[in-house]
């Protein structure tokens, strides 16, 4: 073979390689996006602090207790607005609730509570930490289930949901303690954001949430495939946070973007996308900040989404962001 002949072929495979990429990442997108899963949960980065600890009453290993088989377990489901604890039903006006899962052992007498919530809050699940000198954004958005003893009936009951959906056997319950531990060690983020290409029913979903809620609805088909049956007298229904956006374009991830100098200006405007949503703000920075974020979202139509630590950005379309309360119902 010439070597004109060799350049030719060789640089035809590289067009190949490169253009397989390509539909990988564009043309053949799966969407939604699939959630990435872990081999394991990683240790906490010390940077990140948590106002509220997560999990105190819980068992730090997340360790079950064992029922036995004879055993009648009464499963609840729970909802009650969104840090009811301080604000009471203020939250809830606005239908941002928190959703769990309560169980109740018949032979013992003992209750128990499980729940799948952020390790350091809403806020920083859903926005990162801009650090001086440090280019890279810095996300604390570990999200995991919380698994302890007792139901705390008012706090459930007095703003939102304590009903008793079903029975399971202490075979039952075991299984599903041990597929929430599986999932928990393997699903490791929270994500707040469900994104969508318009409100309509047809509508196509870019990419799905990772929150309390998910965890309940993933929880309910697990207990129903172990052959549990549930039912509600009341319409089950559910927070969800929409962005609304035409197709993303998948940028890369924090190697790629913030580790290479010919991404310089992508790495300036996503840090710049994301000051206005920076933590402990005076109010007079909060409502700067607050007008920057709309001009950004709304008027420029711009999002940047970390999702499976990788970034994409978000052609932003009207609504633009929106809070519903929907049903969904009991598999």
């Amino acid at each position: 073979m010439r070597h004109a002949e060799a350049f030719v072929c060789l640089n035809l495979l590289f067009f190949l390689r490169v253009a397989a990429l390509v539909g990988k990442v564009y043309g053949k997108q799966e969407w939604p996006v699939p959630y990435r899963r872990f081999d394991r949960r990683p240790d906490v980065d010390s940077y990140c602090e948590a106002r509220y600890p997560f999990c105190p009453t819980g068992d730090r290993d997340g360790r079950f207790p064992y029922l036995r088989d004879t055993d009648v377990i009464s499963v609840y489901r729970l909802q009650t607005p969104v840090w009811e604890f301080k604000y009471g039903d203020l939250l809830g006006k606005l239908h941002i609730m928190h959703d769990a899962v309560g169980f109740s052992s018949s032979e013992t007498g003992t209750n128990y509570t499980m729940e799948w919530y952020e390790l350091f809050q809403l806020g920083n699940c859903t926005f990162p930490h801009l650090r001086p000198k440090i280019n890279t954004p810095f996300w604390c958005n570990q999200g995991a289930a919380c698994f302890f003893e007792g139901i705390d009936d008012i706090h459930w009951s007095q703003n939102g949901t304590l009903e008793k959906v079903g029975e399971i056997t202490g075979d039952q319950f075991n299984d599903m303690a041990q597929w929430v531990q599986d999932d928990n060690e393997t699903g490791i983020y929270y994500e707040t954001w469900t994104v969508r290409s318009d409100p309509s029913p047809n509508a196509t979903v870019w990419f799905e949430s990772y929150d309390c809620s998910q965890f309940v609805h993933r929880m309910y088909r697990k207990l129903t495939e172990l052959g549990a049956k549930l039912s509600s007298q009341s319409q089950t229904n559910y927070t969800k946070i929409y962005l609304y956006s035409g197709q993303p374009t998948y940028l890369g991830n924090d190697s790629i973007i913030f580790g290479q100098p010919s991404m310089k200006n992508l790495a300036e405007d996503i840090r710049k996308f994301y000051h206005p949503f920076r933590p402990h703000q005076s109010y007079v920075d909060f409502a700067i900040s607050l007008m920057e974020a709309y001009e950004k979202v709304v008027l420029n139509k711009s999002f940047y989404l970390y999702y499976n630590f990788e970034y994409w950005y978000l052609p932003m379309k009207p609504p633009y962001v929106k809070i519903t309360y929907e049903e969904v119902p009991l598999p």
